[in-house]
């Protein structure tokens, strides 16, 4: 795991603006950001180092259609985990490859996992060995009305 430094930096309107234009397309030449916050590309390349190092940005990932490879069906499970599983868990649940997220959250049940599956028998293959952990409650997605997005405050 690599170790970043992470500083505390005030973040401007500027950099909110870089911020914005990344996050619609992380593959926007410096130059046009320049161009749209009048700054140099120089500039504009020192301020996105500044929010790297000071932990605003994280990264830059490519929005991969999954459905595409066949894995159209996209379901939310709920999981009941015992404290003393999340050992045996997470190195478990970090291993397969069709969790797209999972959460540890509040309520009755301790886990919510994302998943994509190429089929219901595969996903049902799945939940069986889920349950070695505990109890599930699965919920298959019909559409999403609003997809992935980042969220940052505006002010």
């Amino acid at each position: 795991m690599i170790k970043r430094e992470i500083l505390t930096v005030n973040v401007d309107e500027t950099d909110l603006q870089i911020l914005s234009l990344l996050k619609d397309n992380a593959r926007i030449s410096l130059k046009a950001i320049a161009e749209q916050t009048y700054l140099s590309s120089t500039a504009i390349a020192a301020r996105i180092e500044k929010l790297e190092k000071s932990g605003y940005i994280e990264g830059y990932y490519t929005k991969v259609n999954s459905g595409s490879f066949g894995l159209t069906i996209k379901a939310y499970i709920s999981l009941e985990v015992e404290p003393i599983q999340k050992q045996e868990f997470y190195p478990y649940i970090r291993s397969c490859p069709n969790v797209v997220e999972c959460d540890c959250v509040t309520g009755d049940y301790s886990m919510m996992i994302k998943v994509v599956f190429a089929s219901t028998n595969e996903l049902d293959r799945f939940i069986g060995e889920l349950q070695h952990f505990g109890k599930t409650k699965t919920q298959i997605v019909f559409s999403t009305p609003v997809e992935h997005r980042n969220v940052f405050p505006t002010f």
